[in-house]
């Protein structure tokens, strides 16, 4: 009886040896990388109380499925998205229909490979653990037979416990936490994929939806009679950008928008419905194009009923005298040359400025080309650097760059902080058409839902503008940004600061949400 027991205690310990082992080496496998479609993702294998998908799309969240009552935990981390490839299979319709089958095949192979690589893994694992326990091959090997049948069994009860309708309901965490459930119904991913593509479009659509704490902001005492200005800027895309505009066109009651270009990110036909949300705006909508945006779609832009679009064009909106030029630059079209260079943009300006009859206000995309227009207009808006910042030029024209008011679009997923999403209110006297403040407000990029105002005065609104000398140097000053060659984004890289436009001093209020 004694022996009986004994046998049973040691074959006992055994397992759990080799189960301890076969655990360690699943922990240790790493992560196998594997390309599905236009994502580079890292998949890992994990032991885990409850059998789950969990997909990390950092920084907008993570999704947990319920995919299989196995107690194996399958992680799966977006790591990087290949635009150029992502485009191309959006854009072409053979490779779109084609799509489903690749993304198919590429999550399978890379499935395979990580089970192959933690079942090698955890039978070396539970061998060398047991070896070193017991110091008995023959104690060994039955200790790998032990972790290969559990392995087997483990992998068996993962396959008959799969649930297909799983990625219908998915659990939310992080930023995506406090968006509504999905509707609608699917088989699968792969079987009908149009319906899995509308659940993730309403999936991101309602991500925006944590914006709407903006609705709470408190509006600062203005002139009721202003003329209340949204300026926006590089939205490139990112749908959340709507619900923000949206919430501060109601809270601010602002009079219009000015759209200081890239709405778009390759300006190509497919993402020209993006742009049909400015025709539910109900507020006049004035753009320029960007250098992310083709003449398609500025096209696009102009059907909308409410927009008005503005290349090297004057209208009056309001009361404001807007003088518009849009972008000479289509910078995705990589067939054609571009002419980055800082010198031939400010001439680009110039050149235009000095046709005009002066203008309340000028939007322009690039802010070297805002200063071309410097001594000829009190106001100048541009975008294009992802960064605000503003600055009185020594002729008295004020030129306010606006950060990105989608986030910087797919491009924030590129970086490991947030592009913050910002807009600025101008508010205009109604008599003279000058400036008097902004209010900048500034809200967490993705995996944030912080809000920020800050209030800002302008100190002279009726100083006197000065025509700028033909042969005038650039302005000088600290430089914030990178220097880049001519083919490059001139003075500064997309996302860093301008270094000509400098901070200029205001009274600051500031409240935080």
């Amino acid at each position: 009886m004694k022996y009986l027991k004994s046998r049973w205690v040691k074959a006992v310990a055994v397992l759990f040896v080799a189960a301890v082992g076969a655990w360690l080496g699943i922990v240790l496998s790493g992560t196998v990388r594997a390309q599905i479609g236009p994502v580079e993702t890292g998949m890992s294998l994990r032991p885990a109380w409850q059998g789950e998908t969990i997909v990390d799309a950092s920084p907008l969240g993570t999704l947990s499925f319920r995919t299989h009552d196995a107690p194996l935990r399958l992680r799966i981390t977006l790591e990087n998205i290949d635009q150029e490839q992502a485009k191309t299979l959006i854009e072409d319709p053979r490779l779109a229909d084609r799509l489903p089958g690749i993304l198919e095949r590429d999550l399978r192979d890379g499935i395979e490979l990580l089970v192959i690589r933690s079942l090698l893994c955890a039978g070396a694992g539970a061998l060398v653990a047991t070896v070193l326990v017991f110091r008995r091959p023959r104690v060994a090997l039955l200790g790998l037979l032990a972790a290969s049948v559990a392995l087997a069994g483990t992998g068996a009860a993962a396959a008959l416990t799969f649930h297909p309708n799983s990625v219908l309901e998915p659990r939310y965490s992080g930023l995506v936490a406090a968006a509504p459930s999905l509707v609608g119904s699917a088989e699968s991913i792969v079987t009908k994929f149009e319906s899995y593509r509308a659940q993730l479009t309403k999936l991101v659509t309602n991500v925006s939806k944590l914006y709407d704490t903006v609705n709470d902001l408190t509006v600062y005492n203005a002139d009721p009679t202003s003329i209340r200005v949204l300026h926006i800027s590089d939205i490139h895309l990112n749908p959340i950008a709507w619900n923000v505009i949206r919430s501060m066109r109601d809270q601010f009651k602002v009079d219009l928008i000015v759209d200081t270009g890239d709405i778009s990110d390759h300006g190509s036909k497919p993402e020209n419905k993006f742009v049909e949300e400015i025709g539910k705006l109900g507020v006049p909508y004035v753009f320029v194009r960007g250098n992310h945006d083709s003449l398609t779609t500025q096209r696009a832009v102009a059907k909308q009923k409410n927009a008005i679009v503005l290349d090297d064009k004057s209208v009056t909106v309001n009361g404001l005298r807007i003088y518009g030029l849009g972008d000479p630059r289509f910078t995705p079209d990589k067939s054609v040359a571009v002419d980055s260079d800082p010198d031939s943009l400010l001439e680009y300006g110039r050149s235009h400025a000095v046709r005009q009859a002066a203008p309340d206000l000028v939007a322009v995309h690039d802010p070297t080309v805002a200063r071309g227009f410097s001594g000829t207009t009190p106001m100048v808006l541009a975008g294009h650097a992802h960064d605000r910042s503003t600055t009185v030029l020594p002729t008295g024209t004020r030129v306010l760059v606006q950060g990105s008011t989608g986030g910087a679009g797919l491009r924030a997923l590129e970086h490991a902080a947030p592009t913050p999403v910002q807009a600025s209110v101008l508010y205009f006297d109604k008599t003279t058409k000058r400036l008097q403040a902004w209010d900048d407000v500034t809200l967490g990029g993705l995996g944030e839902q912080s809000v920020y105002i800050q209030r800002h005065v302008e100190r002279e609104p009726g100083r006197m503008i000065s025509p700028a000398p033909t042969n005038a140097p650039s302005p000088t000053g600290s430089v914030t940004g990178t220097m880049t060659p001519s083919t490059g984004p001139p003075l500064w890289h997309e996302g860093q600061s301008s270094p000509m436009l400098q901070r200029s001093p205001t009274e600051d209020v500031r409240n935080r949400m």
